[in-house]
């Protein structure tokens, strides 16, 4: 499936974090049961439900031209098997809006999330899990796909496996269960192979998926370890081989992570790590054209998240002029919203919501993201 070369900016979000009251997900059960790390419950979220028109607006008057957006699985499937037209019409609504403001949608059909059915009989090792992942994203593709430009299968699947069997900070909660992660790993990697087809064909679009890719850094002669950052970076090498059959390939980075002879030193913002990722995706996906999906920093300080803008677009720019095929740049994330486990409390949004009335106020570093969709080089925006 061949796409544009153009150069996309935009931003990322996910429909869970972003709209607000999702009743039957399971994350909605798991943020109020007791002994989870949740520090809050998500509630409206940024009622993007209701507000979408008004942040796609603001998006098209920043001069963005993609926007990475998601489906609730469980708002499209409350029930298994019952497939909500009302749902699926509102998503519909939220896309044709995409295009009338000059938006390009990519579409997740799945960001950690799953309905509350389905984690009740056995989330990603439910024995039909891939059956019922495959005819979601068929349902799903059939009745959105003309218009979405861009199909996005599983958003971090390391992620999903790591954080529910060895961290413990997503449903089901386990930890240090390496046989269990292996096991929902392998079930991921099958879903996506099953998923991409199902929405090209329904949606006629490019499809991809998109991968957590932290620069690991050994130091002081430290070896390989099991921690969860390695064991995640073990999932996506298989997931590198299946991306190869892919149209893109989605590269995620926020951090550089050293790792000393007693184990990771802790999560260290830094631009390069975007290069080196997206370096990793080209060499190991085969050379099939990259898409940031994510990055940013979570940060306070709109002057510091500006340096870690300009730093880190002018990474994906050394990466462009190497010869590496890299068709766009998605900042997470447009609004500051529900971070998971860490509730509220990060700020890695490029417009701040005001949490009593939704509001919605631009920072300056949403002002300059914009500056370089206009102007296409990360060296030239301005001051």
């Amino acid at each position: 499936m061949r796409f544009s070369s153009h150069f996309r900016v935009g931003t990322a979000q996910s429909a869970y974090q972003l709209e607000g009251n999702n009743l039957n997900s399971d994350w909605w059960d798991w943020e109020r049961e007791p002994g989870t790390p949740c520090r809050e419950h998500s509630g409206d979220a940024c009622d993007f439900y209701h507000r979408y028109r008004e942040d796609l607006l603001l998006m098209r008057d920043l001069g963005f031209d993609i926007f990475r957006l998601g489906l609730e699985w469980a708002r499209v499937e409350p029930a298994e098997g019952e497939f909500s037209r009302a749902e699926l019409d509102h998503y519909r609504r939220v896309l044709e809006a995409c295009r009338e403001h000059g938006l390009e949608p990519m579409l997740t059909f799945h960001h950690f999330t799953l309905p509350r059915w389905l984690q009740a009989r056995g989330g990603f090792l439910c024995t039909d899990f891939l059956a019922l992942f495959e005819r979601y994203c068929e349902r799903a593709a059939a009745g959105l796909g003309d218009l979405i430009a861009f199909g996005y299968t599983i958003n971090e699947p390391e992620g999903c496996a790591v954080g529910g069997w060895i961290t413990g900070v997503n449903p089901p909660g386990l930890k240090k269960d390496v046989a269990g992660m292996w096991r929902a790993a392998e079930n991921l990697l099958e879903a996506h192979s099953r998923g991409a087809p199902a929405i090209r064909a329904a949606a006629k679009v490019p499809v991809g998926i998109g991968m957590a890719l932290p620069e690991l850094e050994y130091v002081e002669g430290a070896a390989p370890g099991d921690s969860a950052f390695e064991l995640g970076a073990a999932i996506n090498a298989r997931f590198f081989e299946l991306a190869r059959r892919d149209d893109y390939i989605g590269v995620q980075n926020y951090h550089r992570i050293r790792i000393g002879p007693e184990g990771p030193r802790g999560l260290e913002p830094h631009p390069p790590a975007l290069g080196a990722a997206i370096r990793q995706a080209w060499r190991e996906a085969g050379g099939i054209p990259v898409i940031v999906t994510e990055n940013g920093i979570d940060t306070t300080d709109d002057a510091r998240r500006i340096a870690y803008l300009d730093s880190a677009l002018t990474e994906v720019e050394k990466c462009r002029d190497e010869g590496i095929d890299v068709r766009g740049y998605l900042h997470w994330s447009l609004l500051d919203n529900f971070e998971w486990a860490s509730g509220y409390g990060p700020r890695f949004g490029l417009v701040e919501v005001d949490r009593e009335t939704f509001a919605r106020r631009p920072k300056p570093s949403a002002r300059r993201l914009g500056d370089y969709a206009r102007l296409g080089r990360a060296q030239t925006p301005r001051s």
